[in-house]
């Protein structure tokens, strides 16, 4: 979950991520196969294209079923929306308008939709639009879809092609998890966040409020949360390591007023989005124990961490106190975050303090425990306990699993596969989030073209590619598979702006796997329909990154022979890959690369991807150096 594990691997080979990756099928296919997509992220569940458009002009009006507030407000945005074109589209409220003409039409049906309450239905004809879903949330999403077919620049004509769409959800948890405890960003780009999560139909923000770097919530019945946990005296300078670490020296930090969380929590409302916050025990501590030494083991004295990584250092089981510092906190944050689950982290929390502790070993030995993994369980569970009393629900890191899982959690699988599996067979739900797909702080191209990250290799193509229910599920075990959840972790994103680098677009394709059902999946089809995505990125000027623009080499050693086999690839489409041999950069004049080719000399290969005769990836360099031939022995 925090990625411990890359910490020391942030200068990786490139070429030991090839063998990792299963690639699509290269890159080649008739272009025309996707002329008549409609470019909506994420692939509804059935689209049929229809003669005609519906065209924007003076005289549009939008009608919403009187009464309904929701529906209303739904307008309103679209209304706001449309002035960006110069548009004044006024919203009136009217029943049965589904007849009237050049007018957008949203509505609900009471009567029983197959679609569910996230589904809907989106009719566009040259004589208007219809939205209508069993509940605002899924005309909600169907509004989304409509801004998606949109053009992404201010145009002089506005029109949407006119088609027929039906579609839901296929996971009832779709979202993004955002860590602000080692690097913390304004209330406003917060809200910006969870734009961006209702841009492409997600339902669930998980925020991750305290950390070892920083507690980042107001907790009024313990001011020096906020006086001295929110803040750290330095940061560590460029990548982690165990020696010569640099620090900036500098104060940095901040946090969330109890106000400006509930103003979050409304306006992720108002985008159909629940807010999940995390506040992370038994470990992940020591900015609260700088705070509250007497919670610890040791007793401190401590300071808020500067560096990364996992510490001793956590809320001592064995201590009345903690239970009661906790439960405090939590009656706290309850009463801020109306939804069911409350994500108690329970990951990376190191025995060592607890085993040397006489107050954690006379814990074990008056609750009859076998060891520390059991203590731990028995930590959990105490918390479960105490938000039962609160009408809320646990869920945590699949660390929770070890030494016996809570009786009511949920399971969030992070270390691979096999938490999730392991919950949803012993019937608790599980969130799949593995780190080897869905850890958005890990490299998307190759590292030497990359702003620094923590480490791994997770390109946008591998992120589409993964399925959250696991082959090993029964399919009677696969139903507690909720989800899934990309997580952003913070440790070297200290920006707002590396934050949308890192984030898209491999959002877009984590919104595919989430709400699209699999068969329905194509990567050169998506990859063709981000396109449109990228531009309305720019109209809207988010940073993201345009690493699926590289190439990707790929190479294959023949030691015996002394020769290499390369390949390249490109995951953006439609594109072409020109390349050179002799160290020159690539141009339209230089070889088109059609299939893998040997070279048996030390050169230098330089590779770029070309879209409508313009260069639009980065140039790749890549030396070649032939294996010298073994020599056999006597």
């Amino acid at each position: 979950m925090k990625n411990i594990l890359n910490l020391a691997k942030t200068t990786l080979l490139w070429l030991s991520f090839t063998g990792l990756i299963n690639f699509s099928t290269a890159i080649g296919q008739d272009v025309a196969n996707y002329k008549n997509t409609v470019s909506i992220i994420p692939m509804p569940m059935e689209v049929k294209n229809l003669p005609g458009e519906f065209k924007i002009t003076t005289a549009t009006k939008i009608y919403v079923d009187p009464q309904n507030a929701e529906l209303k407000n739904l307008a309103n945005m679209l209304s706001k929306h449309l002035k960006t074109f110069n548009y004044q589209v006024p919203v009136i409220e009217r029943k049965g308008a589904e007849a009237e003409r050049n007018a957008i039409i949203l509505t609900v049906s009471k009567s029983p939709s197959e679609l569910g309450k996230e589904g809907y239905k989106l009719l566009v004809s040259p004589q208007r639009i219809i939205a209508k879903a069993t509940d605002p949330q899924g005309v909600f999403y169907a509004m989304q879809s409509v801004y998606q077919l949109l053009p992404a620049f201010p145009t002089a004509s506005v029109s949407i092609p006119a088609m027929e769409v039906a579609d839901q959800p296929r996971f009832g948890w779709r979202g993004m998890m955002l860590d602000v405890g080692r690097h913390f960003y304004p209330i406003d780009f917060v809200k910006k966040f969870i734009d961006y999560l209702a841009m492409y139909k997600m339902n669930s923000f998980h925020w991750h409020l305290t950390e070892d770097q920083g507690w980042r919530i107001q907790i009024k019945k313990y001011p020096k949360l906020t006086q001295v946990a929110a803040w750290r005296e330095g940061t560590l300078i460029g990548a982690y390591t165990r020696d010569n670490q640099k620090f900036d020296n500098m104060r940095y930090g901040g946090f969330y007023t109890q106000d400006q969380i509930r103003e979050v929590v409304a306006y992720a409302k108002e985008r159909y989005i629940n807010v999940v916050p995390e506040i992370e025990m038994p470990g992940h501590a020591v900015a609260a124990l700088t705070a509250y030494p007497e919670l610890s083991c040791t007793g401190g004295p401590f300071k808020v961490a500067q560096t990364w990584g996992v510490f001793d250092d956590v809320y001592c089981a064995g201590n009345e106190a903690t239970f009661t510092f906790l439960q405090d906190v939590l009656s706290e944050v309850v009463e801020l975050f109306p939804g069911k689950l409350i994500h108690i982290g329970g990951d990376e929390s190191p025995k060592t303090r607890w085993k040397a502790c006489p107050k954690c070993q006379a814990r074990i030995k008056a609750e009859g425990l076998k060891d520390e993994h059991e203590l731990q369980s028995y930590f959990i569970k105490r918390i479960e306990n105490f938000l039962l009393t609160k009408n809320k629900n646990i869920i945590g890191w699949d660390e929770i699993l070890e030494g016996g899982l809570a009786p009511n959690a949920s399971v969030m699988s992070w270390r691979g596969v096999s938490g999730g599996i392991a919950a949803a067979k012993q019937k608790h739900e599980v969130v799949m989030s593995p780190n080897s797909h869905l850890y958005f702080d890990h490299y998307q191209g190759r590292p030497a073209l990359e702003p620094h990250a923590i480490g791994g290799f997770t390109t946008l193509e591998k992120v589409y590619s993964y399925e959250p229910v696991p082959a090993e599920l029964s399919k009677e075990e696969a139903k507690y598979i909720k989800g899934a959840q990309a997580n952003l972790w913070t440790e070297y994103i200290p920006t707002t702006q590396k934050v949308e680098y890192m984030i898209m677009p491999r959002m877009a394709a984590l919104a595919e796997v989430v709400w699209t059902q699999p068969q329905l999946k194509d990567y050169n089809n998506f990859a063709y329909r981000m396109n449109k995505e990228y531009e309305r990125y720019e109209a809207k000027g988010i940073n993201y990154s345009r690493s699926a623009f590289n190439v990707l080499p790929a190479v294959t050693i023949d030691s015996a022979a002394q020769k290499e086999k390369v390949s390249l690839r490109v995951l953006n489409y439609p594109a072409s890959i020109y390349y050179t041999v002799d160290g020159t950069e690539p141009s339209l004049a230089s070889a088109a690369y059609t299939v893998p080719f040997e070279v048996d000399k030390p050169v230098t290969i330089k590779a770029a991807s070309f879209t409508e005769g313009k260069q639009v990836g980065k140039t790749v360099t890549y030396t070649v150096t032939i294996p010298e031939k073994k020599q056999s022995g006597l």
